[in-house]
């Protein structure tokens, strides 16, 4: 049997595994698509299609918990009645055609915050002008020059940043999601909290490693604490700045290990986003190491992620015991059925809906399971 199409179970018996039907997840990818946070027809059909790949779990693109914690004005949303109606629409369509799991990152942009769509540039928008806000973060070191200062959250603030982060998991669970994951990276909110580069606050959630963590500890606490205990909650993680003194490979160690002490189902390692000056040494597979060294240093499961293109790799990926599920983003956006080629190269099945039964390559007749 193929490992990459081996069943996997997330989360631990005293807080309801979730067996996945195979290791291949798709990773939350935004679609600067949504109105006043509210998922729309685009969402319809970009999840709808994602759902018929045949991949085990669906990850929905980072959701802001607040409006001001959004990337972009287009960014999704879970922080009303509104947002939740909205997301059950969609969730609703996935679940009447297809029965892959599906999570939610739940995320707060933190500096990065306040920006144009990717497509007209992706600047930083100024308070002052009409589509803009004042970004929040842990001190007033902006992202990248030219950009408007954020505020410093003081500790009302930080209250209402771990409100908002329960409360959209609470969301979540009312939705009926499968699971939830915790956005720690990527040079958002909770990243900016860890790193030494963007943390630069004197109280006790800044300076030592310990009082750098406290805030998504805290946070990760808040969000265990509003859902149910069926329900998985992972974290994804950018291992590394890619900047000397920034937030590294140790440090996440540490962090995994206290996350694996709270009951974290799984670790989502990625790298980068922080610092414009990083240097990330991209190529096939670049940030499967990272992966390893989690997995190998906390015992606890891990999806790798980036440049995972081809079936022999991600396979490899998981019969050496280097991640316990593999994350492709680009390449199902290119490829929405590639779990179905990856599945006929490695001799395995995959479920499809039956309208496309008769799809199937003469040679191929037992790819699709009943």
């Amino acid at each position: 049997m193929s490992a990459l199409f081996s069943p996997f179970t997330l989360g631990r018996a005293a807080t309801g595994p979730l067996s996945l039907e195979n290791r291949i997840v798709i990773p939350p990818m935004c679609q600067y698509s949504a109105q006043d946070g509210l998922a729309g027809d685009w969402h319809l059909a970009h999840y709808g299609a994602l759902a018929l790949s045949g991949a085990g779990l669906l990850i929905v693109e980072a959701t802001a918990v607040t409006p001001e914690g959004r990337i972009s004005r287009a960014d999704l949303g879970l922080w009303n009645d509104e947002c939740e109606i909205a997301l059950a629409r969609v969730l609703q369509f996935i679940r009447a055609h297809s029965p892959i799991r599906v999570a939610v990152q739940l995320a707060h942009a933190g500096r990065k915050g306040s920006c144009d769509l990717p497509w007209l540039g992706g600047g930083n928008i100024p308070p002052a002008e009409p589509e803009g806000w004042t970004t929040l973060a842990p001190s007033r070191a902006c992202f990248a020059p030219g950009d408007a200062p954020p505020r410093e959250l003081d500790a009302a603030g930080l209250a209402e940043v771990r409100q908002a982060f329960a409360e959209a998991a609470g969301r979540a669970a009312r939705l009926g999601l499968d699971c939830v994951e915790m956005h720690c990276a990527h040079g958002y909110l909770l990243h900016e909290f860890l790193s030494p580069l963007s943390n630069q606050r004197a109280d006790e959630y800044g300076g030592s490693l310990e009082n750098r963590m406290r805030l998504p500890l805290e946070t990760f606490q808040a969000m265990r604490g509003a859902l149910p205990a069926h329900i998985p909650l992972g974290v994804r993680i950018s291992a590394t700045d890619w900047v000397e003194g920034g937030w590294d490979e140790d440090q996440s160690v540490a962090l995994c290990r206290r996350l694996g002490e709270l009951g974290v189902a799984y670790i989502h390692v990625s790298s980068g986003g922080l610092a414009p000056q990083q240097k990330i040494p991209v190529g096939p597979g670049y940030q499967v190491p990272l992966a390893r060294r989690i997995k190998d240093e906390t015992g606890l499961p891990v999806i790798a992620v980036g440049l995972i293109t081809e079936p022999g790799q991600a396979e490899e990926i998981i019969t050496s015991g280097q991640a316990d599920l593999v994350a492709l983003g680009r390449a199902m956006l290119y490829n929405p059925r590639w779990p179905w080629h990856a599945a006929a190269a490695l001799g395995a099945q995959v479920h499809a809906p039956p309208q496309y039964l008769r799809c199937q390559p003469h040679g191929l007749k037992h790819l699709f399971k009943d």
